[in-house]
């Protein structure tokens, strides 16, 4: 009935069930205890030394024969309290081990629409504003418009924010994009529009290139770095970039 309360607490499948035997027999024999908790008796007094040992089970002596007894479940509490004690004294240890591991980074690249499906499918997971330098409106493109869909319901749920800097070709071309991703948006200078476009969000940066206002290339392909530092170092760049930029009516 308790066996599993018993192993969340710490004992073993056979600690438990020679417990929760004690605990319903009071003082008896090792034949006792293996037909009660269907230990096999060989396993029973293992379980019964590793039971007094931790202090829940006791030696009784009669003449010359040994029976065992459960102690006062509260020890149980005891048990859990001891090891939360361990655990708090080692861990500024634990956590000075932790903050010292090189950081992890990662870098591939996306290639095609369905490509194009997991950098979706990262920002989801990353749960967290994007931020888009030399933004292209290449959102529009007509082979995106399945992944796109299930992408912008499930964003919003989610309270996910975009910032965009826009290119500012975008803003006589492809006007409409502005409406579908919602402020605040900012345009770069005429003079710095590219055929990239970079966007920040979470650990990642992700560089795509061979966009133009509206569209992909026929073969889109997207350099991703994963790297925390990295992508803070990227966000305090669009930041200088936002604020030198000209804010929208």
């Amino acid at each position: 009935m308790y066996e599993e309360t018993f192993r969340e607490a710490g004992l073993s499948l056979n600690e438990a069930k020679v417990y929760e035997a004690l605990l319903q027999t009071g003082e008896t024999t090792v034949e006792k205890i293996a037909l009660k908790s269907q230990v096999h008796r060989r396993n029973v007094y293992d379980s019964l030394n590793k039971l007094v040992e931790k202090g829940l089970a006791s030696e009784v002596f009669i003449e010359s024969q040994k029976n065992y007894k459960a102690t006062n479940p509260r020890r149980l509490l005891e048990l859990l309290k001891e090891k939360e004690t361990k655990l708090e004294n080692i861990l500024p240890q634990l956590e000075t081990k932790y903050n010292s591991i090189e950081e992890k980074h990662e870098a591939y690249f996306y290639k095609g629409t369905e490509g194009f499906k997991n950098y979706l499918n990262d920002i989801l997971k990353t749960n967290e504003t994007v931020y888009f330098i030399g933004a292209k409106a290449f959102w529009l493109d007509p082979r995106l418009q399945i992944h796109l869909q299930r992408f912008e319901k499930q964003r919003i749920k989610q309270g996910i924010k975009f910032m965009h800097l826009f290119d500012y070709e975008v803003k006589e071309q492809k006007p409409e994009i502005l409406d579908l991703v919602g402020k605040p948006y900012k345009f770069l200078p005429k003079k710095y529009s590219s055929p990239t476009a970079i966007d920040i969000f979470g650990d990642y940066v992700v560089a795509f290139v061979g966009v133009s206002p509206g569209k992909l290339d026929k073969t889109p392909i997207q350099f991703v770095i994963k790297n925390r530092r990295l992508a803070d170092g990227y966000r305090k760049i669009f930041q200088f970039m936002w604020d030198f930029c000209p804010n929208e009516k």
